[in-house]
């Protein structure tokens, strides 16, 4: 198993530090500029949108798709992921790695703005659904299948097996604190068993039983968890400058920023904030294809808010907790059971218990929406009931496997499944941003004409015109 770990920390260790770090960066920063900064700019505008009606009760909503992707997005990496990225990095700039997951995510805010809009753009009507994402952009508008295909593939390699694999093995890594010689014991095959069938019985019930489930348990769990770090955080109210200075000064240390790059701060910010908020990676698009709305502008400023939900809320709050605790960063000590000692220390008994119950819910939560998302894309590959049969089946045996796996190993997979499937997606919306900022164009000028912006193919010549037609407009307009 050594030697396995070895070369896949030497692969994903290449890739982001030569490969992925710069894409992200620059695509990042490219759109950030084109579009004016429409993470800030349009801010108030994207908690506008997010709360008009849908117009068709079976249709899904703005909130209900950002609440798929939320779902995804809010996982457990916002718990043991941002643990692990400021202990596996204490040894040069820990505290400085919570600020390089901040500026991924306030970069790429505008690449998930832009690859959400080309989702709305060339989304498929099937049956009174609609579906789409990365695979069907790339098939419509570069006019590509078999790179569409080859992005499937990833996707699902990267969400139905890295992914949740690792999600069964954080939640089952919280029953450290209470069960001795957990990894050793037969725990870890009834934590996989239990997830394994939950999940099961969420997925053969369709995309409207996950879309209702996951909006009503993300923004409870959200809440109360950061209810919770605000409590840590009120209590310690007196070290938080020092705090700041720590992230801070730590993140532009020379010797955090350079010396020994695989392994700083920044890298590991990096890391865990593209797993935490997957801006720029193609996995949100899928939820935002789903829903019916007026403009394709609107469901991209609404995936916006996700990365801001996901990073500079839950994530925030983490590193809040985690910082303010009084418990010492400690390398050895990484994942569940760094944030386990962090809660103990500042509410008793209650802090783990209730980390416990949230690791859960996080990872059923994100099960579930990343099952959405593999979903779409193994019909796009393939239209098969037998064969989605068989699909789901082998979803629900990767999350059982998850809970039995090495900390290393399914770790460095995912990130690794997951650098390859974003640095598709990026050279792809870097060469479809053209046509979202066509769409981002319209939106504007209606809005300055006092209207409810309304998109028609027709009459920008970028989107599928199937989809985008007078009759779709029309519905819009029929107030």
């Amino acid at each position: 198993m050594e030697w396995i770990n070895a070369v896949l920390g030497n692969i994903s260790d290449f890739m982001y530090t030569y490969i992925l770090i710069i894409m992200l960066v620059l695509v990042g920063l490219y759109f950030s500029f084109r579009t004016k900064f429409i993470q800030f700019r349009m801010f108030p505008e994207a908690i506008r949108v997010l709360s008009e009606k849908k117009k068709d009760g079976k249709d899904i909503s703005s909130f209900q798709a950002l609440m798929i992707s939320t779902a995804s997005r809010v996982g457990t990496g916002n718990i043991a992921g941002v643990a692990t990225a400021v202990a596996a990095s204490t040894a040069i700039g820990g505290y400085g790695a919570i600020f390089w997951m901040w500026l991924l995510a306030l970069i790429g805010a505008a690449s998930a703005f832009i690859e959400s809009t080309l989702a709305q753009l060339y989304k498929q009507k099937r049956g009174t659904e609609f579906i789409g994402g990365p695979a069907y952009y790339i098939q419509k508008a570069l006019k590509s299948r078999k790179w569409g295909v080859v992005f499937s593939i990833l996707l699902i390699a990267c969400f139905a097996y890295g992914f949740n694999a690792l999600q069964a093995f954080n939640a089952g890594s919280s029953l450290n604190y209470y069960i001795k010689d957990y990894n050793s014991s037969i725990w870890p095959w009834i934590v996989g068993g239990i997830l394994a069938l939950l999940t099961a019985l969420v997925i053969f019930g369709g995309v409207h039983r996950i879309s209702r489930l996951v909006s009503g348990i993300v923004p409870v769990m959200a809440v109360i968890y950061i209810g919770l770090g605000l409590f840590i955080t009120i209590k310690n109210i007196g070290s938080v400058p020092e705090m700041f200075g720590n992230i801070f000064s730590q993140a532009f240390n020379f010797e955090a920023i350079f010396g020994g790059f695989a392994g700083s701060c920044v890298m590991q910010g990096i890391k865990r904030g593209l797993y935490s908020n997957e801006a720029g990676m193609g996995s949100a698009p899928n939820a935002a294809a789903a829903a019916d709305v007026s403009h394709p502008v609107k469901q991209g400023l609404v995936q916006m808010l996700s990365v801001f939900i996901d990073t500079i809320l839950i994530c925030s709050t983490t590193a809040f907790m985690l910082l303010l605790s009084g418990v010492p960063i400690d390398e050895n000590v990484q994942g569940m059971d760094y944030v386990q000692k962090a809660v103990l220390n500042q509410v008793g008994e209650f802090g783990p218990l209730f980390i416990t119950i949230s690791i859960f819910l996080f990872a059923f939560s994100s099960l579930v929406g990343n099952y959405y998302y593999t979903e779409s894309n193994f019909k796009f590959i393939r239209d098969s009931k037998t064969g989605l049969l068989i699909f789901r089946i082998s979803c629900v045996a990767a999350i059982f496997i998850g809970a039995l796996m090495d900390f290393t190993t399914v770790w460095t997979m995912a990130d690794i499944l997951m650098g390859l499937m974003a640095m598709v997606n990026l050279v792809v919306i870097f060469l479809l941003g053209k046509k979202a900022l066509i769409a981002l164009k319209d939106y504007c000028a209606q809005k300055k004409e006092g209207k409810n912006p309304v998109f028609r193919e027709k009459d920008v010549h970028v989107g599928d015109p199937e989809v985008w037609d007078e009759k779709h407009a029309q519905k819009w307009e029929s107030d």
